[in-house]
């Protein structure tokens, strides 16, 4: 449970830090994330003490909610884990569709 717990903490203040950069050409009004979802640290990945960068490019609707996601690069034992939890993230409503880079790091600490 106790790693559970810093794999969660750890993912929000990473995903804190990695959410403001925007790719070129997103908009320029960067969007608050109002709701994150941590990564589930994958199973194998933690047996195996896998560790790594995830980057993840998101399409934001209108409405907040996370329309779409590509892997830009990452380590593929944690990319599904990175993608499932974002796509449960919710953030501020805009009047356009943006995009945005995102990137988590796991650590089996």
């Amino acid at each position: 449970m106790g790693h559970r717990l810093t794999v969660f903490i750890l993912g929000l203040l990473l995903a804190t830090n990695a959410v403001s950069g925007q790719e070129p050409g997103a908009s320029e009004n960067t969007r608050p994330v109002v709701r994150r979802v941590a990564p589930v640290y994958p199973e194998l990945a933690r047996k195996t003490r896998i560790s790594g960068l995830v980057r993840l490019r998101a399409t934001i609707a209108p409405n907040g909610s996370v329309k779409s996601i590509e892997a830009v690069g990452g380590n593929p034992l944690l990319l599904k884990a990175a993608q499932e939890a974002v796509t449960n993230w919710k953030y501020a409503p805009a009047p356009n569709e943006s995009h945005v880079l995102i990137e988590l790091r796991f650590s089996p600490n």
